[in-house]
């Protein structure tokens, strides 16, 4: 299932700021190089991710699934000068993949990435974040969400994606575990009294979330 029609992608694309050569770059051999490019973030959802990281001019980015480094390299356009961004994925096999594209970026002093289960990783960081991107396994956004709460400064965002999982959240016959999960998620968020939330559906549905108490 496509995310919106063909010719409505196109368009919004066409009439959206360009993606930096770097950024063309990961797309183009994302798509030819690694399994399910689907999963990348894309011009479109990659220049929204780097406005709202431009808005908010964050001191500590925290990603959650980095797949290829390129929503990484997004978020990092809207980072203060002195910010740092930390990027946590499970898939050993692209580490050195994702080290380059960074190592190429205007960013590279600015971003780390660490291997591993992120609900192992995110207890040890000691920064409390500014923004936080959660995009990896479905089966673990509630624990994610509970895991990096508070560690993120109130006033900070945190953002979601795939939480509409291409439109079977609203499928009643959808009743496999993925779906039913994204489905607790967004319950959990709308009635999540320290929060304020907007749930967009951009590309597979962001779900945007501004801490405004602890």
């Amino acid at each position: 299932m496509e995310f919106i029609d063909s010719n409505l992608d196109k368009y919004v694309v066409e009439h959206t700021s360009i993606e930096n050569d770097l950024l063309k770059k990961i797309q183009r051999e994302t798509h030819l190089n690694v399994l399910q490019p689907r999963m990348l973030s894309g011009p479109f959802q990659g220049k929204f991710l780097s406005l709202i990281s431009s808005l908010v001019q964050p001191e500590k980015i925290l990603e959650i699934g980095t797949y290829t480094g390129y929503s990484a390299l997004c978020l990092a356009e809207g980072l203060s000068k002195s910010g740092t961004l930390i990027t946590i994925d499970i898939n050993d096999e692209l580490e050195e993949r994702v080290k380059g594209y960074f190592q190429e970026s205007s960013f590279s002093d600015q971003l780390t990435l660490m291997i591993g289960p992120a609900l192992s990783i995110i207890p040890q960081l000691e920064h409390d974040f500014d923004l936080v991107f959660i995009d990896a396994d479905k089966k673990n956004y509630i624990n994610y969400y509970k895991e990096i709460f508070p560690k993120v400064k109130v006033g900070g965002l945190i953002i979601a994606d795939n939480v509409l999982w291409s439109g079977k959240v609203v499928d009643q016959n959808a009743q496999d575990p993925d779906t039913q999960l994204l489905r607790d998620f967004n319950l959990m968020i709308q009635n999540d009294a320290r929060v304020s939330n907007i749930l967009l559906p951009i590309r597979d549905g962001l779900m945007l979330v501004r801490k405004i108490s602890n």
